[in-house]
């Protein structure tokens, strides 16, 4: 986590903590769901920040350093294939949101978060911010973390599981992922309650 700076020094006024919150991977077949909250500082910028989407990966990588770097305070946390399937990726998504927020070193005084719904028991005011990924620089600070964090999550289950080729889709539903999907069956990775893989499992029993 970045030090955290003299409350009564240079540092700007508790008020200016805002937390901009993100995730990563909703929408793949496979793996974790990932959310990160990031309090940037005025007093050290990030230029280039943006919509983890529009970024390349390299240049997604080089922003995350500094954001782990130069933001007051940050966290990213994860909810797991088995809490996705147990809970609905909606409502998985929103918890880690909240322990995100949770994790944080410092708490804010305002929550941002992208999207239209809002997770329950946040430790602060907050709002939700559609498209707020393009429009607030904490939320682009926090979808870079989200999405990179759940991009060197797919290397590993690339590595785990190679005949899937997670490093190329990440785990999204593309043919190819499908083929992969139908040629091997599911692998532990894969969320049970996505329809793709749901109605494998359907066919196989049947």
């Amino acid at each position: 986590m970045a030090a955290q700076p003299d409350l009564f020094g240079s540092a700007q006024a508790s008020s200016d903590w805002i937390a901009g919150v993100d995730e990563a991977g909703r929408g793949p077949l496979a793996g974790p769901v990932f959310a990160a909250a990031v309090i940037l500082d005025p007093l050290h910028p990030i230029e280039g920040l943006a919509d983890s989407k529009k970024l390349s990966a390299r240049r997604r990588e080089v922003l995350a350093a500094q954001i782990r770097e130069r933001a007051l305070a940050w966290a990213v946390t994860q909810a797991d294939v088995d809490t996705i399937d147990h809970l609905n990726i909606l409502q998985a998504t929103l918890q880690a949101m909240r322990q995100a927020c949770e994790a944080l070193s410092r708490p804010p005084q305002l929550i941002l978060v992208d999207g239209n719904r809002l997770p329950r028991g946040l430790p602060c005011p907050a709002r939700a911010v559609v498209g707020g990924d393009a429009l607030e620089p904490a939320i682009s600070a926090a979808s870079i973390l989200a999405k990179t964090a759940r991009d060197a999550c797919c290397l590993d289950l690339h590595a785990q599981y190679p005949h899937y080729a997670f490093d190329q889709h990440k785990g999204y539903g593309t043919a190819l992922h499908l083929e992969r999907l139908a040629q091997f069956g599911p692998c532990p990775a894969h969320r049970r309650s996505f329809a793709p893989v749901r109605r494998l499992l359907q066919d196989v029993q049947t």
